[in-house]
């Protein structure tokens, strides 16, 4: 027989009184035995008075009656059972108060419960109702005549569930709903707005009881702001897990002491425009990670919203961001500060976003985050930080004028996550990296995006609650995610320990490698660079091409000041007073440029194209034809052969007054070849001019990658909906467009070149300035489609970034930052073993220094007069505490327990020059 075929019989066997049923019940041998409990262990038919008597103290047992043919559904209610309060089960109360209407619903996890309750009035004890419910750990819904409550296990398990699954109160309700009744016809009394209030209040006193809000004297009232948050063992705690004398540590080694904070906004996170702070205000009101709502609105009314100029990148992603619709919405996201190596969220670090990433929300989030901060060096990674940290001094002024972190006294470095540097202009993408900073380690900067990944699910039901509840909401989950963080670092530390250790052999082993090919002279010089930058004392960064590359503007230039000498020297060669051979030829390319962008326009016109796009487009052609027949003119003065060339290709002025101008042909010396003699001179200006088009086009051909890359990991992580991706798309469009105008460009440029080249003798520029193909047109990290990853190459146009002359210059430029690389990468892994190492001792000083604060809240000196019973729930929940830090300790502890000796291990195979780690081991 199959397995499944017993499972199922014995199911069925189960719908029935099994085998030899009884005839009597089994307790008191006389009354049928009729009655039976499903969430007693085994199978017991009793009576109705023995099974009413047998579940005074499980009330909440689920009662089937045998009614002849079958088991049909009862309730400890119809057979009798009354719950009575204020004693131990069994004790009668001599002066009872029956629940309103003799009716009382409890929810708990098989369901939705009607009991008769009865509340002790008999004065033994002087309860009040709502004690005597929670006596017996049922959380009213109400102070006030309460008539529904909670069992405290179903609360935990909802409360469970919404942090591991993210599922909804409402959908949570639904299932207790339909455990109760799963035919419609018996539903019981709604009791969704109860559930609501209940696990929102119990949520809260958790969060007091777990911070020990509980065990001051002085009540709830006195916590201070984000008391109530778990913080983060490994980062810098000053009086809780720092070394004796981390402030006097060696220079070399102050890193090991540096905080890293991360600042990032979420866009899913919304609410919608409904309810309000006064019908339903917040619980915790900045107890824990949320900001304080009345402070944090009042300095947003009195800042500055205006933005600032930016000097890099347009930041697509964040401006996509900040653009969405913001119709019917309250809150457009949160931002928030985090620990940037464990995603720890700090306290007071998450405010409301009204309107986009507005740099005067952001900065008071930083503001609240390092507030009182006692470390001395700071590291701060935000995805525009090149652009946030200029002016961010004079901003804090008016947040706070005491504020001083900034002038000084503490070191702060601002960076940019890995994962957005890309989209950022050259000069970013090194002064900006973590993987060129001295003392991160292995930090990406991106701990926030993890982060979100965990609230996103939650988007759905928050973005309808009223400002209060979703603050209350959102701090909650914030706090099991610390939580669950704290209790993983045991194995998240060795697990980073054992791959950074690695690595590090590696990465040591290579940079050895490479200095052993270098001169020795070239080191020394580059050390001395590369030192004296990472300490501050030169700003010259040695990661950044010092070599120019050649552009236009530089040609043009050099080619006005070779025109002023020969005026000097009294040569002229001009044939026209207002337009040099030199300004011809610029004024000629122009036109190029310009038609081709005329080119791009027509083509987008259809039948049913906008009057005022047609328009334009004809303004602009008008005006791109008078510049060419102006033009013409100063050319022919220069090239006389250019009207017999028109003739002979049918172009002459009479066609070509019915050519569109973005079809005529501009007869520049590159196009002319030799089917016509013409000054050498204006064929060398050319040449000049078309080399720094052509690396310009390739420059403008990488950033315009890079930032398409960026846009679609964004979109990819962050947008979602129709209308949100349509814009998104639209964005990326205009980004592809521009991709596609630098090729074309550079096509051309080439094209010219190659026809000058002949004209010139001009070789070995080709294997500069290869052709471009459309799979070349890639981002840096983008495999070329339908080859394998094992056989991807970069695309040329990565490593095509050395200037046509001055090779030496370019090699030892070359030499340099992939010397600098090479080290860096070796001092990040390295620095990210010792990081880690100081962050295992840390989170063991932090559990030790909880240990002992629990210990001493085991005390009830000061508190006056409390009862017994309170006194001793006070100690009890102080040592378990204390217990659970203590045991933590120890469990971390026998993790850790090899990772000294496996990290000494792996720098002993780096000094020995042992690539394999396993060989090291």
């Amino acid at each position: 027989m199959l397995e499944s075929e017993v499972f199922l019989e014995e199911m069925i066997t189960l719908e029935g009184r099994g085998w030899d049923p009884p005839k009597c019940c089994c307790d008191c041998l006389s009354g049928p035995a009729d009655h039976e409990c499903l969430d007693c262990l085994g199978r017991h038919l009793r009576c109705a008075e023995c099974i009413v008597e047998k579940h005074r103290e499980n009330p909440l047992h689920r009662i089937k009656y045998w009614n002849g043919s079958y088991f049909e559904d009862r309730t400890l209610k119809t057979l009798g059972l009354r719950i009575q309060l204020g004693h131990r089960p069994g004790v009668l109360c001599m002066n009872p108060e029956t629940s309103f209407n003799s009716d009382f619903t409890i929810l708990d996890n098989r369901g939705i419960f009607s009991v008769t309750l009865d509340f002790c009035a008999c004065g033994e004890r002087a309860q009040s109702r709502t004690a005597q419910l929670l006596c017996a750990r049922l959380f009213p819904a109400t102070v006030e005549n309460p008539r529904t409550a909670a069992t405290f296990r179903v609360l935990e398990t909802l409360e469970m569930l919404s942090y591991t699954s993210k599922v909804s109160v409402f959908e949570f309700y639904q299932a207790l709903s339909r455990l109760t009744d799963n035919t419609k016809m018996n539903t019981p009394p709604d009791r969704y707005p109860q559930l609501l209030r209940m696990i929102r209040e119990w949520r809260y006193l958790k969060l007091l009881k777990h911070a020990g809000c509980g065990h001051n004297p002085k009540g709830i009232s006195a916590a201070q702001p984000g008391e109530c948050a778990v913080l983060c063992p490994a980062c810098p705690q000053p009086g809780k897990n720092m070394p004796q004398g981390w402030k006097r540590a060696p220079q070399e080694e102050a890193y090991l002491h540096s905080r890293f904070l991360a600042i990032d906004a979420n866009f899913r996170l919304r609410r919608k425009d409904v309810s309000s702070d006064a019908v339903d205000p917040s619980l915790s009101k900045g107890l824990s990670y949320f900001v304080e709502e009345l402070e944090y609105k009042k300095y947003l009314a009195s800042s500055s919203t205006a933005p600032e100029p930016s000097t890099c990148s347009r930041h697509d992603a964040v401006n996509l961001a900040s653009s969405k619709r913001n119709g019917g919405v309250a809150a457009t996201g949160v931002g928030a500060v985090v620990c940037a190596r464990h995603d720890f969220r700090l306290p007071n670090s998450v405010g409301d976003l009204q309107f986009g990433e507005r740099y005067s929300n952001m900065d008071y989030l930083f503001y609240k985050s390092v507030q009182g901060t006692e470390v001395m060096q700071l590291f701060v990674s935000y995805d525009i930080a090149c652009q946030w940290s200029i002016h961010l001094k004079k901003r804090m002024f008016t947040i706070d004028h005491t504020f001083d972190i900034l002038d000084g006294h503490v070191n702060i470095k601002f960076l940019v996550p890995k994962f957005h540097l890309p989209a950022h202009v050259a000069a970013c993408r090194t002064r900006y990296s973590f993987n060129f900073t001295k003392g991160v380690g292995r930090t990406d900067g991106e701990a926030p995006e993890r982060g979100w990944s965990e609230v996103d699910p939650l988007a759905p039901s928050t973005k309808e609650m009223g400002p209060g509840s979703r603050r209350d909401t959102l701090d909650f989950h914030f706090g099991d995610s610390n939580w669950r963080k704290m209790t993983s670092l045991g194995l998240t530390l060795m697990r980073r320990l054992k791959i950074a250790a690695s690595e590090m052999v590696d990465y040591v082993v290579a940079h050895r490698e490479l200095e052993a090919s270098l001169p020795n002279a070239s080191l020394v010089a580059w050390r001395d660079q590369i030192e004296a930058w990472e300490e501050g004392r030169t700003l010259n960064n040695p990661f950044e091409v010092t070599t120019e590359t050649p552009t236009q503007a530089t040609a043009r230039r050099e080619l006005s000041e070779a025109e002023a000498r020969d005026l000097e020297a009294g040569k002229d060669i001009s044939l026209d007073e207002n337009v040099s051979p030199s300004v011809l030829i610029s004024v000629g390319m122009d036109l190029e440029t310009e038609q081709r962008a005329v080119s791009v326009e027509s083509s987008k016109l259809w039948d049913h194209s906008k009057d005022r796009q047609r328009t334009r487009l004809q303004l602009r052609t008008n005006a791109l034809k008078r510049k060419i027949d102006g033009w013409f003119k100063i050319l022919q003065l220069y090239i006389p052969p250019v009207a017999l060339l028109c003739q002979k290709s049918q172009e002459s002025e009479s066609a070509r007054n019915e050519l569109p101008p973005h079809k005529i042909q501009l007869w520049l010396p590159s196009a002319i070849g030799k089917k016509a003699t013409f000054s050498r001179h204006l064929a060398e200006i050319e040449w000049k001019l078309r080399i720094g088009q052509a690396y310009e086009s390739l420059d403008a051909l990488r950033n315009n990658l890079r930032i398409r890359s960026h846009l679609f990991k964004f979109k990819d992580r962050f947008i979602r909906g129709q209308a949100a991706n349509t814009r998104a798309r639209n964005s990326i469009d205009l980004i592809q467009a521009r991709v596609d105008v630098s090729g074309e460009e550079y096509r051309a440029a080439r094209s010219a070149l190659v026809s000058l080249g002949g004209l010139l003798g001009k070789v070995g520029w080709q294997e500069k300035l290869p052709i471009l193909a459309d799979s070349d047109k890639r981002e840096i990290s983008e495999g070329e489609f339908g080859i394998s990853d094992g056989k991807q190459k970069l695309s040329w146009i990565w490593k095509s970034l050395e200037v046509a002359g001055g090779k030496d210059d370019s090699l030892r430029d070359a030499l340099r930052i992939e010397w600098c690389k090479s080290r860096a990468r070796a001092a990040r892994f390295t620095e990210e073993v010792e990081l880690l190492m100081e962050e295992m001792r840390r989170v063991q000083r932090f559990l030790a220094w909880q240990e002992e604060f629990w210990k001493t809240k085991g005390s009830v000196e000061g508190w006056g007069e409390v009862s017994t019973m309170r006194a001793e729930g006070l100690v009890a929940y102080a040592s378990r505490q204390a217990a659970l830090r203590c045991a933590l300790n120890i469990h971390f502890s026998n993790i850790w327990a090899s990772s000294s000796t496996y990290a000494s291990m792996m720098k002993s195979a780096a000094e020995a020059g042992i690539i394999s780690a396993d060989a090291a081991v």
